[in-house]
């Protein structure tokens, strides 16, 4: 689902990834394989099995990002890169593609370095993921090949870090996100509310309607990854839930950007 918000940024972000992936994926097929940012088509139109990595971005800008394919299609993608017919998808298979794309975030750090600055990625498999909410980038061949080849979807912390075209530098590094700290003494007994989400996921209407006492609801994180605490919709930090004199609590292991950049209005 594309948030309502409308930012160049993201876009730019994706329109790189499709042509470093498109060159990765060319390299490694020895065949061309056109690849660009869409406005449309509808993400619908894929079909099958989803299979999703997660591509984890520090440096000068953080969050996470998710590219999705779909089994089909990536029966044929991994039986062009091992170069032999694959009728059943395994694991090696998996991280063959997988190293694709890993290939694809080194050319994609250095296309988007002048703009961005220094960047990394981690690319890892994930599973059992709902992207209620989230921006997503359609990534499809050019003309008569438009059908969609994979999806990019957002996260928020990384999808508000990235600016709009011709707005400088990430938001959190702008000067007016510099917060003075005079200004914060004046607020600091002001209380402010804060949650904390141990994932989501997307429902239809039918299943919400069906719920009941003892229904289990299956989330898009797992058990081991951490939590993460929101103010007002920001993330804010991540951590281990841990229980304090009988209530939740969350035990801080990182914080993505300082938290007092969170607090402009």
């Amino acid at each position: 689902m594309n948030t309502p918000e409308k930012k160049n940024g993201p876009h730019h972000f994706a329109a790189a990834f499709a042509a470093a992936l498109a060159q990765a994926m060319a390299t490694a097929t020895g065949s061309p394989w056109p690849l660009e940012a869409m406005d449309g088509p509808d993400p619908a139109s894929n079909k099958g099995t989803p299979i999703h990595f997660r591509l984890t971005v520090t440096g000068s800008i953080a969050g996470e990002c998710y590219v999705e394919f779909y089994e089909p299609q990536v029966t044929d993608l991994v039986a062009r890169i091992v170069k032999q017919p694959v009728t059943e998808l395994a694991d090696e298979h998996i991280d063959a593609l997988a190293k694709v794309v890993a290939t694809a975030t080194t050319d994609l750090a250095a296309a988007l370095e002048e703009k961005y600055g220094k960047l990394e990625f981690k690319v890892d498999r994930v599973a059992g993921l709902a992207f209620g909410g989230m921006f997503v980038v359609p990534l499809a061949g050019p003309g008569d090949e438009a059908n969609v080849q994979a999806l990019l979807y957002f996260g928020g912390e990384l999808f508000d870090a990235l600016p709009d075209e011709g707005n400088g530098e990430p938001k959190h590094k702008t000067q007016e996100n510099m917060v003075s700290a005079n200004n914060l003494k004046l607020v600091m007994d002001v209380e402010l509310n804060v949650s904390l989400r141990f994932g989501q996921r997307q429902m239809p209407l039918r299943e919400v309607l069906e719920l009941g006492s003892g229904s289990v609801i299956e989330l898009d994180r797992m058990v081991d990854e951490p939590v993460e605490l929101y103010l007002d919709g920001k993330l804010i930090a991540r951590g281990e839930a841990v229980v304090v004199d009988g209530n939740y609590g969350l035990r801080v292991t990182d914080i993505p950007q300082p938290v007092a950049s969170h607090l402009l209005n």
